[in-house]
């Protein structure tokens, strides 16, 4: 058999947990992106800077101070504990919190270049017939912005996909749980088994691949339509 059980596993895992911050980061992100494309806040760049931050910070510092804030003692653990909600470390809700921080950028940049480059023309063209804003945005300036929104899914998702450093520090290594493909393969390469490794890797390399190359096919589609 090509792949093991416990990899396929780690691959629906994967999946799961990349989609599932691609469809927060959708709700998130687009309306960050939407205000750090058009607002005239004094402050906008030192915000967008702080969305950008995971761009260049090691993965292991973001983990580690993610680590602490879902803590006990922490900011966002002192909520989920009033909540009577069980910790986010070593958990896969955790890995969902830290995979949101850690891919913002891979969903907000994208859509404000996207936003800017459409502009606040269509708006306010479809303003002046009387659409109601969230009506105007989905009709006007969704299908506008479309390959943005398309690239921004794309490499959230595969940007989750390729999570190691900060998947590993917030949830640990639990099978089923945040096994995740990427830590899969270190497991595999710590224990010298390369070639359950390089399986894995390659199922990762190739479907990777295939999304980048779907994203150009479609892109290009669209500029000739």
């Amino acid at each position: 058999m090509f792949l093991g059980s416990e990899d396929v596993q780690a691959i629906v895992l994967t999946a799961k947990l990349a989609g599932l911050v691609t469809g927060i980061l959708f709700l998130v992100g687009t309306p960050i992106a939407w205000w750090l494309a058009f607002s005239r806040f004094r402050w906008k760049g030192a915000i967008g800077a702080v969305v950008s931050l995971p761009l260049v910070l090691p993965p292991s510092v973001l983990g580690f101070y993610l680590l602490l804030a879902m803590g006990p003692e922490g900011p966002i653990g002192s909520i989920t504990q009033a909540l009577g909600v069980a910790g986010l470390p070593f958990t896969f809700g955790g890995l969902v919190v830290a995979s949101v921080f850690y891919s913002l950028p891979f969903m907000v940049q994208p859509l404000q270049s996207a936003f800017e480059s459409a502009g606040r023309v269509p708006m306010e063209v479809a303003a002046t017939l009387r659409a109601h804003p969230l009506d105007a945005f989905r009709t006007v300036m969704v299908p506008l912005c479309l390959p943005g929104f398309l690239t921004a899914g794309t490499l959230t998702f595969a940007h989750t996909v390729g999570e190691f450093g900060v998947v590993l520090m917030i949830g640990g290594n639990l099978p089923g749980i945040s096994r995740v493909a990427s830590v899969q393969i270190y497991d595999y390469v710590e224990g010298m088994q390369y070639g359950s490794a390089h399986r894995l890797a390659l199922v990762l390399l190739v479907s990777s691949f295939a999304m980048l190359m779907a994203m150009h096919f479609l892109g290009a589609a669209r500029k000739k339509a």
